[in-house]
Parts: C-alpha cells; structure tokens; sequence
C-alpha cells in the first residue's frame, strides 16, 4: 500500500508553485464575485496580476478580529437572516449547500458544504496510519465547534467507518473501544492519555489501538512516547476552524508538511510582508476552497518555515510546528501598544533591520525599551524615540543591538513585567 496520500504529495517543489499560482487568479476572481466581502478587501484588484508570491503578499492581510467584526456587524444590520448575514458576506454559498454551521469563540461562525473531506483532513489521517476498511473512534467534539466533522468527513473520504465517540463519559469510552476494537483515534493528545489511564485502571486492555491523529493542544514529545510505550502511534495536526487544514506531521517526526491546496507564508506580526525563511512570524493562509475563499488570512499564529524537504519523501513546505500567539497586543500606562505600531516605527527607520520592543516594572510602574538591531549612527536613537512617542504616545528607551542578536521567536513585543 503506497506510502503517499497521492501523487502530489510528492511533485517537484516547482511543479507545485506553478499549479497554485495557475489556481490563484481563477480563486481570487471566484471570491471577488461570490463572497461580498472578500470582494471589499481585494477591491481594486485585477486577479489576472496574482500569479505570483510576490503579487500575493501586496494584498492586504485578513486578520481574525477583522473577521469577526464584520459578522458581529453583518448580523446586527436589519432583515431576513441568511448566509450572507451570519457569515458576514465570507462565505460564498447559501443555505441547502452549507450542509452544517459551526461556532468558535468569538462566536465566528464557520461554513461546511457537501464537498468530499471538506476540511481537507484525508491526507494528515493517511499519513498517521489510517486506511481504508478501519475503524476511526473520533473523540473530538461534535458540538458548536467543526473538529468532530473535520475527522468524521476525512476519514469517510478515506473509506473509513467511525465511532462518533466525543468528549467525556470516560468509563464508558474505555468499554466502547473495547467492544468495538478501533485501530485508529482522533482527538486531543490529553484525552487519548485519560483513556488509556482508565483502561488501565480498569483492566481493560485496549490492544486494536495502535495509531492516532491528535491535535487541538501541544503534543510533546514526552506524551508522544508515554503512547509509544501503550503501542499507540500518535502524530499531530495543524488546523483551524476557518482554513481546514494546514500541516500535518509524517513519520519523519520533522516538522509539519503544509497542506496540498493552501499557500502559506510567514509574515513579520503586524504586517503582511513575509519574512526569510528560518524566520518566525506569522502563519497567514490563502485557500483554494471556493466555498469560503479566504485569501491571506492571518492565522494569529507564530511558525517558521523549515529549510530543505521532509526525509519522508513529501516535497511541500515544512513548518515548525505551532511557536506561540502573534497578536501581543499589550497595554502599557494605560494604552494599547499593537505590533503593527512597532512595524511602523521600524519602518520609518531604514537602518533598522529588527526590533523587539520589551515592557517592564510592576503595575503602574510600566517601562518601555525598544531594543533595535541597527549599525550605530549620529542622531539614530533619538529619531526612533521620537517616532515611537508619534506612534504610541508613549516614550520608550532605545537600546541598539548587535545585528542577528534578537531572538528569533517572532516576539514584536514582549511583556516582561511582574504582577505579583
């Protein structure tokens, strides 16, 4: 039985950027004429001009908050509740083909039509040991948020059956999978623990289990191996509510291959321009998906692309895996400081190649330092003082540093303040 999901898995990288880039006018089109409000964001852009990376990144980014107050807006307006009202004009289809509606917090509400594996799971499952005539137990919620679905239609789109088991009832769960003697688990990496506990306390031995495709929380290596040790193989998935999936661990244990049909970047915090590869910044995706065809849409989260191709054989990009929460927003003596103003006041200052602004003190005893890696020059501390105070309306120290010696985590801002 082949290794490979499919034969696009394992294209030459070029072959890959070419087909998407072919792809990407033709969805961007389909988004301006079907989903109003992607039409608003691409407004004024030929999508015949987007055929390259380069193109993509000088469209504006979609962040999450925006998002989701263009629905908040969308259904406060008076009228008829519809598609385009609850997904605020995202969305390019209607009620009867969104076979289901879900809810994240926020509450964003979310799109799912009939198409096969809509949220594009399949291969993340084929890679973690799933195949057809096998019995999935997916225990991820199948309530308000989409993770029941997006395992249950991935695993159907394989040929699987599955045991729609949720969350909780523990003791029962441990007796189901007796019975039942499932080979595969889907949910998070913690549950999966639960329930290997109980069996344990049980007495129950658990032995179909032998993969599982884990996801929703960190997935460490020391609980990796605690399930190595039970026989269960787990790897992780990367994904959201509004994109599907994005990356998928292999057997390689390197990194997470990127999906087949969604460009990633990696974007500095703040702005829509992508950084060097290596480099941690912000995951932000494009989709193919012509239901809801979100186009650079900020993830909020922190990764970085991996150099080189994955030792399973997989071409795609590789990224590290999720770093952490872009969005370090942070009040500092009263006011918001957002890292899209410290992309602005760096931008200001060509000589300054990257800055990492650090608040601290104790409450009511905030201190601002903006610490730059910038050669030495007459005049330059001073000027980047002065456009911070434009900026933020705070005056901050300027600390230069030796180029390279930030840390490369993709922190704009860090709070390193005491509450105690």
């Amino acid at each position: 039985m082949s290794t490979f999901f499919d034969s696009l898995e394992t294209r030459p990288p070029e072959q890959r950027e070419q087909a998407l880039m072919a792809a990407l006018p033709g969805a961007i089109a389909h988004a301006q004429a079907r989903a109003p409000a992607l039409a608003r964001q691409l407004a004024g852009v030929d999508p015949r001009a987007i055929t390259s990376r380069a193109a993509l990144a000088a469209l504006p980014v979609l962040r999450k908050h925006a998002l989701l107050e263009d629905q908040r807006r969308s259904r406060a307006l008076p009228g008829p509740a519809g598609a385009e009202k609850v997904f605020g004009g995202y969305a390019a289809l209607d009620w009867g083909r969104a076979l289901r509606v879900f809810a994240s917090p926020g509450p964003i509400y979310e799109p799912e039509s009939g198409r096969p594996d809509y949220w594009r799971f399949g291969r993340a499952l084929y890679a973690a040991g799933f195949r057809q005539g096998q019995l999935t137990y997916n225990c991820f919620s199948y309530h308000f948020t989409p993770a029941g679905s997006m395992m249950e239609t991935a695993a159907h789109a394989l040929g699987c059956t599955v045991f729609p088991g949720g969350t909780g009832q523990t003791e029962q769960q441990v007796m189901a999978i007796r019975d039942l003697g499932p080979s595969g688990y889907t949910g998070t990496p913690s549950f999966l623990k639960i329930l290997l506990e109980k069996a344990e306390e049980l007495g129950v031995r658990l032995d179909t289990l032998r993969h599982a495709l884990v996801s929703g929380e960190a997935f460490p290596p020391s609980l990796r191996d605690w399930l190595a040790a039970r026989g269960v193989q787990g790897y992780q998935a990367y994904g959201s509510a509004d994109l599907g999936l994005i990356a998928f661990e292999t057997g390689a244990r390197e990194g997470l291959v990127v999906g087949e049909d969604i460009i990633v970047e990696i974007v500095r915090p703040g702005t829509g321009d992508p950084v060097a590869e290596g480099e941690v910044g912000e995951v932000v995706v494009t989709t193919l998906n012509p239901d809801y065809p979100l186009v650079r849409f900020g993830t909020g989260d922190l990764s970085a692309v991996l150099p080189g191709q994955s030792p399973c054989g997989r071409t795609n990009l590789r990224l590290r895996g999720w770093m952490g929460r872009a969005d370090q927003t942070t009040k500092v003596r009263g006011l918001f400081v957002h890292p899209s103003q410290v992309a602005e006041i760096l931008r200001r200052h060509p000589r300054v190649r990257r800055g990492r602004l650090v608040v601290t003190g104790a409450t009511g005893t905030d201190r601002m330092v903006l610490r730059i890696e910038a050669d030495d020059a007459p005049g330059l501390a001073q000027a980047v003082a002065e456009s911070v105070r434009d900026v933020t309306k705070l005056r901050a120290e300027i600390e230069l540093a030796a180029p390279g010696s930030l840390p490369n985590d993709g922190k704009v801002i860090e709070d390193a303040r005491s509450y105690d």
